[in-house]
């Protein structure tokens, strides 16, 4: 299937017409079918769309702008159900304010030295927009993006098909690519995102998903007492301006030793350099597993209080554990609640940060004729 196409299956098309019109679900396959509705418009008046799903006791709403996940409802041990992503209420906060709230993020996941980078001997100066260097894209990144929606249902599942485009040049990377991002809510609650993408030019690409969780509930305050184990023996340390030195340095004996489950919060205040730079954590892992052809275990986190468990498994090699460190109170949440530092953490699976320029890192180069594919598969328990 080409990754643009804007056609699926014809009856699973159908049945999400028909369910959008009807304002109604269906169930013959096992799933609900996603419902669309408006959540807004931007300022030259393109329409926002919301899709909501819901399968397997999870419950999923999807903006078309970013692919942003706008809000992840699961049950607790009582079967209490509360939204465990951050983010907002409205389009406007999404457009002007957000952190990267939930959104899909390309072309490049994380940061990029200088926004330099070379591939078959030429140069490419990128949008910066992280002081010198480039953060989750530039300026514009996917997570700034509309994209194109369509619904399915297939067997037992349940999900969207999101398609983007990217110009040859936008935010400085070579290539048009074009990019399939899949979206299933399984029989089982699992939240699968599957990554796609081909290009008609050498260029480089680090695809990921920026969830702000917090299992307590959105607006619940600190996510410092969740625990947390983290499947790596080694993570890459970085300079002032969060950049990779290049070293796969031990977990052991430093704050960064998640091989054991331990609260996020117990040694985050610890006098550490690497905290200090990153005003927390913000640190990319060096997964055990390394690059898999199908998703394996990697990391497994809990909130003692309600019971709701996460467990990720990804294709990737990296994950990148960012402790909420810049929410600075500035924010407020569809609750009503503002978001302070620690209030959520992100899980990004990922290759690693500044790849273009680090030789010994996994390789990020996709190139005409090869296809981009990653798996994340995002379990959840009480």
């Amino acid at each position: 299937m080409e990754l643009n196409r804007r056609t699926v299956i014809a009856g699973a098309a159908a049945a999400g017409m028909a369910a959008t019109a009807l304002g109604g679900t269906a169930h013959a396959t096992g799933g609900r079918t996603p419902v669309k509705s408006l959540f807004g418009k931007l300022a030259d008046g393109t329409k926002i769309y919301s899709w909501s799903l819901a399968n397997g006791g999870t419950k999923l709403k999807v903006l078309s702008y970013g692919g942003i996940v706008q809000s992840l409802e699961i049950p607790d041990r009582h079967g209490k159900y509360k939204n465990v992503s951050l983010g907002f209420d409205n389009i406007e906060d999404y457009v002007a304010k957000t952190p990267y709230f939930g959104a899909l993020i390309g072309r490049y996941g994380n940061r990029i030295a200088k926004g330099q980078f070379s591939l078959d001997g030429k140069s490419y100066q990128l949008s910066v927009n992280d002081g010198v260097n480039s953060l989750h894209g530039g300026i514009k990144g996917f997570d700034k993006h509309v994209w194109d929606i369509e619904p399915f249902t297939k067997g037992t599942d349940v999900g969207l098909y999101l398609y983007y485009t990217s110009v040859d040049g936008e935010m400085g990377y070579p290539g048009t690519l074009k990019t399939k991002v899949t979206y299933t809510l399984t029989k089982h609650g699992d939240w699968r995102v599957d990554y796609e993408a081909t290009t008609d030019k050498a260029t480089v690409v680090n695809l990921t998903s920026h969830v702000y969780w917090n299992l307590a509930g959105e607006g619940s305050g600190s996510i410092y007492d969740h625990e947390l184990k983290i499947a790596a023996a080694r993570y890459t340390p970085v300079d002032s301006g969060l950049i990779p030195t290049g070293e796969l340095a031990k977990v052991a004996g430093t704050p960064f030793d998640f091989r054991r489950t331990k609260t996020v919060g117990e040694d985050i205040r610890v006098a550490n350099q690497q905290l200090l730079y990153g005003k927390g954590i913000d640190h990319n892992w060096a997964l055990d597993k390394g690059i898999t052809a199908k998703p394996e275990h990697v990391a497994t986190l809990r909130d003692p209080s309600s019971g709701r468990t996460l467990k990720i498994a990804t294709t990737e090699p990296g994950l990148q554990f960012y402790s909420g460190n810049f929410l600075d109170g500035t924010l407020v949440g569809p609750g009503g609640s503002i978001y302070r530092q620690g209030d959520a953490l992100c899980l990004e699976t990922q290759h690693f940060p500044d790849s273009p320029n680090q030789a010994s890192f996994p390789s990020t180069v996709l190139r005409q004729g090869q296809t981009y594919r990653t798996t994340t598969v995002h379990t959840f328990g009480n």
